[in-house]
């Protein structure tokens, strides 16, 4: 049995969340499909989600001429900056669930550092 692309994807998050949870501060877990963007904040210990955020929500999706794109992909950027600035939580680890750091990824965290979110 072969090692598939998800478990590699999935080996490198596992070794980002430890590394996190030594720091100690709120994570912004993001995941990505062909079709949506999500973006979750979680409390310091993992335990509860804090502030939530996705292209599947009516309200963000509304806009929007599709939602798998990088537009999409600032739009829950900058939301997921405004829940967790509402909730108090400035500064965040980004937890990117091993994907690469490049195209709706960076577009979404790019987004939440403009929106006055710490990364």
């Amino acid at each position: 049995m072969s090692i598939t692309k998800k478990d590699r994807r999935q080996r490198r998050a596992i070794k980002t969340r430890a590394r996190i949870r030594e720091q100690g501060i709120a994570r912004l877990t993001i995941h990505r499909t062909p079709r949506h963007m999500y973006a979750q904040v979680f409390d310091a210990a993992g335990s509860s989600v804090l502030a939530t955020a996705s292209t599947v929500q009516s309200s963000l999706a509304a806009g929007m001429k599709a939602t798998g794109n990088i537009e999409a992909a600032k739009a829950v950027g900058r939301a997921i900056a405004a829940a967790a600035i509402a909730k108090g939580i400035s500064k965040v680890a980004f937890d990117r669930s091993g994907f690469m750091y490049h195209g709706r990824v960076k577009a979404l965290a790019d987004a939440a550092r403009e929106a006055g979110l710490e990364i």
